[in-house]
């Protein structure tokens, strides 16, 4: 999966537990949204697969309707 910039739009690097954007120098956490009630999904991981499960009455979410925001990344 490719992230995008959400200022620049250019590719960013997955580094060391979140994305860094080269152009713009700045680092972002990614968070999955439900695509019907935009609420964060819960991410479920086994056997190198990564599926997403929406808490709110949805169900399984295919990957491919799962929307994706970006927040600036903090290290505290």
């Amino acid at each position: 999966m490719d992230a995008f910039c959400p200022v620049c739009s250019q590719p960013m690097n997955w580094v060391s537990g979140h994305f860094h954007c080269e152009p713009c120098q700045t680092s972002y956490t990614q968070t999955a949204l439900c695509p019907d009630c935009h609420q964060p999904l819960q991410e479920l991981k086994a056997c190198g697969a990564v599926d997403y499960f929406c808490q709110n009455g949805h169900g399984m979410i295919s990957k491919k309707r799962v929307q994706f925001t970006y927040s600036p990344y903090s290290q505290e």
